[in-house]
């Protein structure tokens, strides 16, 4: 199923979605955190840390499958 168009389809929604979760995500933590002052602010620091590692094991993951999709190995 690898490079057919229902694949493309389900990783651009799954892209939309995921992007969609982590904007509203961004724009209501600060202000749910506001309140604790700069304990707040060190906590959304980590959390936007916490996402960035999140997106960039999926981006590997990601290249990961398509490198096996297109038959190359890792070993």
């Amino acid at each position: 199923m690898c490079f057919s168009v229902l694949w493309l389809i389900q990783t651009v929604v799954w892209l939309v979605v995921v992007a969609g979760a982590v904007a509203i995500l961004m724009i209501l933590l600060p202000i749910l955190l506001s309140w604790l002052g700069w304990a707040g602010d060190i906590v959304m620091r980590i959390i936007k840390i916490i996402v960035a590692v999140i997106v960039i094991v999926t981006l590997l993951w990601f290249l990961y499958d398509l490198w096996v999709c297109a038959g190359g190995r890792l070993q």
